[in-house]
């Protein structure tokens, strides 16, 4: 435990202005306050973004401090058996009192944050993101650096989670609460899913995916977002060109999740015309 005893404000300040000069890294207290909050990181103390009221508030001074870690870190060997790996940071460790399930050949970087009830299957989860509790993280999902996963969220086989460090100011994916992301889909460029939505497999969204409403008479388009409870599944849209008129791609919010009927079985009941 190498925690700092300085408040919030002050952690804020001191990361800030080594950020703006590097050469403020030579000072050994500084790294050590670096580390701190890495570690602050890796047991879920401190976040990168974190809900306020509907909003999420990036807190950029964190990602600062991850930057700054790659910085004054050397690379090494790290030997598991017959795997050898060769990076700047180590990886997470102690599942067995996190109470976090990982099948070989789970990864999960230091800095990442696996809350009790995990399951990590054959995947990857980079620096900064946190896992909430419950949450399957199926074989060869990518958690993506800083990407904020909720309670209870099924991230089925494939999905890609984007990640975010640089530019600073850029916003993390988020996934609330009780999502269920279908296989193959890609989640990217700080898009944000609302609690209890479900994306069909295969499904891309992009901060620039027109995200259309196509329930009520007319057409509701979203940008990045992703309303609570919403059922989406890939689609198309025409677009005017010189050369013609094209198809481009986008995803349809085709009906809404209902509290009592499970989400694969409504997802399919709704693409048979049954719903």
């Amino acid at each position: 435990m190498i925690y700092f005893a300085i408040n919030i404000n002050k952690m804020k300040d001191i990361i800030s202005k080594a950020f703006e000069n590097r050469e403020l890294l030579e000072d050994k207290n500084i790294k050590k306050l670096i580390f701190s909050v890495v570690e602050q990181l890796n047991n879920g103390e401190i976040r990168v973004a974190e809900p306020k009221g509907d909003k999420w508030i990036v807190n950029e001074w964190v990602k600062k401090a991850i930057l700054l870690y790659f910085a004054i870190t050397k690379t090494e060997k790290i030997e598991i058996g017959p795997l050898e790996f060769n990076d700047k940071i180590p990886l997470k460790t102690g599942y067995d009192n996190l109470n976090v399930r990982v099948v070989p050949t789970g990864i999960a970087r230091y800095g990442s944050y696996l809350a009790p009830g995990v399951v990590l299957m054959p995947g990857y989860v980079n620096i900064g993101a946190y896992v909430d509790s419950g949450t399957m993280i199926d074989t060869w999902v990518t958690v993506g650096s800083c990407a904020q996963i909720g309670k209870n969220v099924h991230l089925s086989g494939g999905v890609g989670i984007g990640g975010v460090l640089e530019p600073i100011q850029a916003n993390p994916v988020i996934i609330e609460d009780n999502c269920f992301i279908g296989s193959r889909s890609i989640i990217v460029e700080g898009a944000r899913i609302c609690e209890g939505a479900v994306i069909a497999a295969g499904t891309i969204i992009t901060a620039s995916t027109h995200i259309i409403d196509v329930t009520k008479s007319e057409p509701i388009e979203y940008k990045g977002y992703v309303p609570p409870r919403s059922i989406v599944i890939s689609g198309t849209y025409s677009k005017q060109f010189p050369a013609g008129i094209y198809n481009l791609p986008c995803a349809l919010i085709i009906g809404e999740r209902k509290e009592s009927t499970d989400v694969k079985t409504q997802l399919n009941d709704i693409l048979r015309g049954k719903i």
